[in-house]
């Protein structure tokens, strides 16, 4: 009797998993997409004010984490074994959970650069003592 209920619980609790793959595959690709806007933005600015920011290499890195959530999440959607589903799934969501944080810190980091000017450093080339001549 247990099995039987062990069973029907296995299939109650598979959409749900497969529900939450599906959540994390397409948001994941929407956050590649903002990344990479915000990336051209940030470009924008860096040009216009002659400063540049690490704001832009962090969102590089942060998209290619949403990308390997992402890839993560539909190769648990295809896999038939449900053992190796939830394990790929947990990875994807804990990639995907760690790209949020970055996200956040990202934001942060560009607040502060953009209300002190304090985070970025001055465009150009560097001239050092031996260029000087």
């Amino acid at each position: 009797m247990e099995d039987i209920f062990t069973m029907s619980e296995r299939k109650q609790q598979l959409p749900l998993e497969e529900d939450l793959c599906i959540h994390i595959f397409t948001v994941s690709a929407a956050m590649v997409g903002v990344c990479l806007t915000v990336i051209g933005l940030i470009r924008i600015v860096i040009t216009l004010q002659k400063v540049d920011t690490l704001a832009d290499d962090l969102l590089a890195a942060d998209s290619l984490l949403y990308l390997a959530s992402c890839v993560l999440s539909y190769s648990a959607l295809r896999t038939r074994k449900v053992r190796r589903m939830h394990r790929v799934e947990r990875v994807a969501d804990s990639v995907f959970l760690l790209a949020m944080v970055l996200m956040v810190a990202i934001c942060l980091f560009i607040t502060y650069a953009l209300a002190t000017g304090s985070a970025s450093v001055p465009y150009g080339p560097v001239v050092g003592p031996a260029l000087q001549g």
